[in-house]
């Protein structure tokens, strides 16, 4: 594949999720405050401007709020790669590191594996002072 033809159809892909990310606002990504910030080649970069509605009674982002951003990060890597499958999450782990309150979350997620069937891939979250909030991996299984 030459590298115009690659670049018209990662522009293509890109495109798709944007339209995507727009449709899916009245849906649960756009009731969490999802953004998409950056699309590549099997890599996504989304991010949340937590508020306090998205705080436990801690005043401390709710670890649900983490692991749907550590989900939708990862699964729209899966949904780059396969535009035309339907896919579910098959596994997700997670590792909460530190903890944060209000302000702006980063999640960047990227493939590590392919199989004929499942995508493995890995995510981070980072708070406002650049601190690893949460680290996260997932499988996610196309269904025929």
């Amino acid at each position: 594949m030459t590298e115009e033809r690659s670049n018209r159809q990662m522009n293509s892909q890109a495109e798709a999720l944007l339209q995507l990310a727009e449709a899916a606002k009245s849906t649960f990504w756009g009731y969490l405050g999802c953004e998409i910030v950056h699309l590549e080649q099997e890599k996504v970069t989304i991010s949340l401007d937590a508020q306090p509605h998205h705080l436990n009674l801690l005043n401390l982002i709710h670890g649900g709020v983490l692991a749907s951003l550590l989900d939708n990060a990862m699964g729209l890597v899966v949904l780059q790669l396969c535009p035309d499958e339907k896919t579910v999450t098959a596994y997700m782990n997670i590792h909460y590191l530190k903890s944060s309150g209000v302000g702006i979350l980063t999640c960047d997620a990227e493939l590590i594996h392919r199989s004929k069937r499942t995508l493995t891939t890995q995510s981070r979250i980072y708070g406002d002072d650049g601190e690893l909030l949460a680290w996260g991996s997932g499988s996610y299984r196309i269904v025929k």
